[in-house]
């Protein structure tokens, strides 16, 4: 099992950054991959970016490509999703997720972020 927890989200206007953290623990958590998906209210889930823990090899969605970077701290066992330049429509629930793709496994209770105009 692995368990995930996700923190950090909020309530930012358009232009600033918000930086979420997933705290990762449980057995060999450090065989998946990690990613960040996101749900906003009356869409699908979407994928977000991605990273591997064992090379630290990222992924990202076009949408979020340039303003978005995962990263991961092997110490702390916590994977990090910076948003700069947020913008209204990154308005949604963000979940934290471990799998090896395509199947994510493990899923966070996930984080508001809210991104007011």
């Amino acid at each position: 099992q692995v368990q995930l927890v996700e923190s950090g989200g909020g309530l930012v206007q358009a232009g600033v950054s918000l930086r979420l953290s997933c705290a990762a623990s449980g057995r060999s958590f450090t065989m998946y991959r990690m990613g960040w998906f996101r749900q906003a209210p009356g869409k699908e889930r979407e994928f977000v970016a991605a990273i591997s823990w064992s090379l630290g090899r990222t992924y990202y969605a076009d949408s979020v490509k340039g303003r978005f970077t995962i990263s991961r701290d092997n110490a702390k066992n916590t994977v990090y999703l910076q948003m700069n330049s947020l913008k209204p429509e990154d308005t949604a629930i963000y979940y934290c997720a471990a799998g090896r793709p395509p199947q994510y496994d493990y899923w966070g209770q996930g984080t508001q972020v809210t991104v007011s105009s």
